[in-house]
């Protein structure tokens, strides 16, 4: 019997290659940079206040485009590649089409479409460093710490717990600058709520990318895994709601997006090796814990009072990234991890729940002790290079912005204003919405002139 015309193989389809499994990963990937462009632009645009919306876009905008080409240029190599030392790969161009059109390292894929699975990985997490930036940063300094940070940081951490051949991987582990005006911390408003919502949207849709693409495979594993994100990142808007209900008294868009994010990063290296029922329990922790650390303790521990963080992007994802590798570890089921996996030592990947059910606590117990080693790494990692690389920036160019610019914003930075409609005639009124904690507003624009008054 002869295989149908569309399935044989020919020389742009090798025999290989799955055409469904590329097909999903080139799909997946697309998800992916577009939770970035235009998910997080429109989110950090519409999430400050508006004399910050374009320098906020466009710290993203570019941010994408510099990764993209770093990635090719020696990014996959580094995090993807042959060994150079235990923890980094051998630097090296991802442009030839003889590279690009071999098996990948994993899947049935080319090395094409793994190379751009990946980069929007890359890119989506130097962008999310911008959140914990905006409105603050020197944008030349940030068009320098972008592919710095990259080189250093990322493609270190990405070797170390990715890169099959990575110290971290071998292990086991699971994984499916100066503040703003102080007028600016105290009152920050978003621009346009509405707005923000279709970013976080966006954010949460393509989600499905970034957990359902990660078994490069069309599988079972990819329909769980989305299944888990969607129902963790549910539970965690819903716990957040009712947190804000119960002690401030009313509901906020602000927390709905914060609880929408925290679940989304707490799932993410469990997605596809844990049970369903887990997934809401871990949603329930993600909406509450950050919750907490941000609403109560981030005003009574001085030390978090120190930190200018724009959109609390240290509660929303260190904390909820960090609950998710333990909780990874704990929950996470060998059957599904066999899935995921397809290695023959698939049972070192074991939660301490199933350790404790089926007499195997000390290989629960370690595999616990993989997750937090390998959050500290990261952690350390990330402090250390990150501080060098602002210290080095700081040498050529002021990290923070100059008083006029912080003062004026994107009209001083860049020489446009995002909202053609607000000319200098019109003023801010605001009155504080009784709930305090979100510093939101409801406010009106009146001309100046008193000619025209919407409210």
């Amino acid at each position: 019997m002869e295989l149908p015309s569309n399935l044989i193989p020919d020389e742009a389809s090798p025999e290989w290659m799955n055409k469904g499994d590329n097909a999903w990963q080139l799909t997946t990937a697309t998800l992916v940079g577009l939770q970035t462009i235009p998910g997080l632009v429109i989110l950090y645009g519409s999430m400050v206040k508006r004399k910050w919306a374009i320098n906020s876009a466009f710290m993203s905008f570019y941010a994408f485009a510099m990764v993209l080409i770093c990635w090719v240029g020696w990014g996959f190599r580094m995090s993807f590649g042959d060994k150079l030392v235990f923890f980094l790969g051998k630097p090296g161009v991802a442009l030839d089409e003889k590279f690009l059109l071999k098996r990948a390292f994993a899947g049935y894929l080319p090395t094409a479409t793994m190379v751009f699975f990946q980069s929007v990985f890359a890119a989506i997490t130097v962008v999310l460093i911008a959140g914990s930036l905006l409105g603050r940063m020197n944008f030349r300094a940030w068009i320098l710490f972008v592919p710095l940070w990259f080189t250093f940081s990322y493609t270190i951490a990405a070797f170390s717990i990715w890169c099959p051949q990575g110290w971290l991987a071998k292990l086991g582990v699971i994984d499916f600058v100066g503040p703003r005006a102080e007028k600016d911390r105290r009152n920050c408003p978003p621009n346009n709520v509405i707005l923000m919502l279709a970013g976080a949207g966006l954010l949460w849709m393509g989600w499905s990318g970034f957990n359902g693409g990660a078994p490069f495979v069309a599988s079972t594993i990819s329909g769980l895994a989305i299944l888990n994100t969607h129902v963790c990142t549910a539970t965690s808007i819903l716990t957040w709601l009712l947190l804000d209900s119960l002690f401030f008294g009313k509901p906020s868009v602000l927390g709905a997006i914060q609880g929408m994010i925290t679940g989304l990063v707490c799932i993410t290296p469990a997605a596809g090796v844990v049970q369903c029922w887990a997934a809401i329990i871990m949603g329930i922790i993600s909406g509450s814990v950050p919750w907490y650390t941000m609403m109560v303790l981030h005003n009574k521990v001085k030390l978090l009072k120190l930190v200018d963080d724009p959109i609390a992007i240290f509660h929303t994802h260190a904390i909820a990234g960090g609950l998710g590798g333990i909780l990874t570890g704990f929950f996470a089921v060998p059957k599904l991890c066999r899935l995921f996996y397809m290695v023959t030592d698939w049972e070192k990947y074991l939660g301490l729940v199933y350790g404790l059910q089926n007499g195997r606590t000390p290989a629960g117990f370690k595999q616990m002790g993989i997750q937090i080693a390998a959050m500290g790494f990261v952690i350390v990692l990330n402090v250390v290079v990150t501080s060098i690389i602002c210290w080095f920036i700081g040498l050529i160019v002021p990290l923070r912005m100059s008083d006029e610019e912080l003062e004026n914003g994107d009209d001083a930075v860049h020489g446009e204003e995002a909202f053609a409609l607000w000319h200098e005639g019109e003023r801010l009124v605001g009155r504080r919405h009784n709930n305090k904690v979100y510093d939101t507003h409801e406010f009106s624009f009146v001309e100046s002139k008193g000619e025209v008054q919407m409210v």
